[in-house]
């Protein structure tokens, strides 16, 4: 199984590298290679949430997840959104843009000789409206989360009451908005935050329709053999269906596809804008983080899918949202401050590494009283 799905992964790899060095030498190759290695080791919570995602949709569409979703991230998030932002912001066409791109100023100086930005430049000055945009878009899936009831609980202490709380109409867009406005207000560049506010909005304003048409359309129960719903989790084994939610397909498989795209995208900014700091070249990032990076994290999250890795350690999935969570609160802070991308990647990892020792601990346990509980055989 391992081959099968990491086995293009493995092949792109190889690929990658070898038109890195065709294109710039073994520099080209050392770049491409941390880059990927950056991309995987701080997305594994991408992973994860991708996979809570990815197991409620049919085969057909978790196939075009893994074809037309990865020339997405490839392409759309690595080679072309930074375009895109230069386009936009520098008033550029795109093949100036590319032209820009591909030609940086002498000794990785921040402006040309005759004062026009570098294509880093302008990305860096649009961090504010990025991170806002992603931030927002994070904040409230990791609102809907915490604030939803649940059957089981890691962070009982804290996710508990914010579930009581949560059962007030619409609490998710409340705190949002207050914490754009506080955002925009305390941390944002004052020339920023009328942008921020606006970038904001529109994540916040994408989240809710793309993850109110997949509701909408999304199929909750199975239908038994007389037609009639069994929501109970022994109807849906009788079925042959998922145990916790049944696949979806046609038009809840579409929006589901595009709202796992646009969450993907949000994971990607804060990757996107780091590799800045470890070169400007779009051909090395969409090589390192696209087709490298990105390639790995959507096997791993059909690893996890197919291993049913989510329902063996159930808490896998609550330590990825409060990654998420914390990733949320980083942008918005980073829209002021610079944040290392290093700790954004540790605290990812630390979180979704004690939802997995919890979970074993809890599978542990759970082993032991059954245990406990088997009669003896009488003599």
């Amino acid at each position: 199984m391992v081959i099968r799905i990491f086995g293009i992964s493995i092949v792109v790899t190889i690929l990658s590298v070898i038109v890195a060095f065709l294109y710039g030498g073994w520099q080209a190759v050392f770049l491409t290679v941390i880059l990927g290695i950056l991309e995987v080791s701080l997305s594994f919570d991408n992973a994860v949430i991708n996979a809570t995602v990815l197991r409620r949709m049919s085969d057909f569409w978790q196939k075009i997840f893994l074809t037309i979703g990865i020339l997405i991230a490839v392409f759309g998030m690595r080679l072309v959104f930074p375009l895109v932002i230069v386009w936009l912001a520098s008033g550029l066409g795109p093949a100036e843009a590319l032209h820009l791109a591909l030609n940086p100023p002498p000794d990785g100086a921040a402006y040309f000789a005759n004062g026009d930005p570098s294509y880093e430049t302008i990305i860096t000055d649009a961090h504010p409206q990025i991170a806002a945009f992603g931030g927002m878009f994070l904040l409230m899936l990791f609102l809907g989360f915490v604030l939803e009831e649940k059957e089981i609980t890691w962070l009982s202490w804290i996710e508990r009451p914010l579930e009581r709380i949560g059962k007030l109409e619409m609490l998710e867009v409340v705190i949002a908005t207050g914490l754009l406005v506080l955002t925009a207000t305390f941390i944002a560049p004052e020339d920023e935050r009328s942008t921020v506010m606006i970038a904001g909005a529109l994540g916040m304003i994408t989240y809710i329709v793309v993850n109110g048409l997949g509701e909408l359309f999304n199929v909750d129960t199975e239908i038994d053999d007389d037609g009639a719903e069994d929501p109970t989790d022994e109807g849906r084994a009788r079925s042959g269906g998922p145990t916790e939610l049944a696949k979806a397909t046609g038009k809840a498989g579409f929006f589901l596809f595009l709202y796992l795209e646009v969450l993907d995208a949000s994971f990607s900014f804060d990757g996107v804008i780091g590799a800045f700091a470890i070169t400007a070249d779009p051909i090395i990032i969409a090589l390192g983080l696209g087709f490298i990076g990105a390639m790995f994290v959507r096997s791993l999250t059909v690893y996890l899918v197919r291993k049913g890795t989510l329902s063996e350690y159930v808490y896998l999935e609550h330590g990825a949202h409060w990654a998420i969570g914390a990733l949320a609160f980083i942008l918005l802070y980073s829209i002021g401050t610079h944040v290392n991308e290093i700790v954004t990647g540790l605290v990812g990892v630390v979180l979704i590494g004690a939802a997995f020792i919890s979970s074993i601990v809890r599978r542990k346990r759970l082993a032991g009283s059954e245990t406990d509980t088997v009669p003896t055989a009488s003599a």
